[in-house]
């Protein structure tokens, strides 16, 4: 990598993991976020790890929104996934009316998909099982171990 520190290029393969003494050190890129961004569907976000396409960067091992099973639970997932990403978006856009009416839409649609999941399979979060007569959240199945979108 460095002929000039008397070291000899190593050929590191994609599944190696290990990298040459010599390796330079890295410089990471984020695109900043613009106002106004274009943003994905619900479980499109949540399949590609942004609600932002322009944040979109290519990951091999990344499953397509058709692979991903839909189901209530998947879709609480997204809305929680959309939510979070507002939220952080909001941390440096905190003017954008936009975006914030748009964090007030989601968190209301999350919170009603999430009353409706608990109330039908069981607490999601601990804050659930406070609505229940009984503590029931310890008890099994917990949602992610539920048969629901398999198959």
């Amino acid at each position: 990598m460095y002929p000039e520190h008397g070291t000899e290029p190593v050929p590191c393969g994609d599944a190696c993991g290990i990298l040459p003494s010599c390796a330079p050190l890295a410089v990471p890129y984020v695109p900043f976020q613009q106002t106004g961004a274009k943003r994905y569907e619900q479980m499109e976000a949540l399949s590609s790890g942004t609600l932002y396409p322009g944040l979109d960067l290519p990951f091999r091992a990344k499953k397509t929104a058709a692979a991903v099973a839909e189901s209530p639970l998947t879709q609480l997932q997204a809305l929680e996934f959309v939510v979070q990403e507002l939220a952080l978006y909001l941390d440096t856009h905190p003017s954008d009316g936009e975006a914030f009416a748009l964090f007030q839409k989601y968190t209301a649609m999350e919170q009603e998909a999430r009353a409706s999941y608990a109330a039908a399979n069981g607490p999601v979060m601990r804050s659930d099982a406070a609505a229940s007569k009984t503590y029931t959240w310890p008890k099994e199945p917990w949602p992610w171990n539920s048969d629901e979108g398999r198959g």
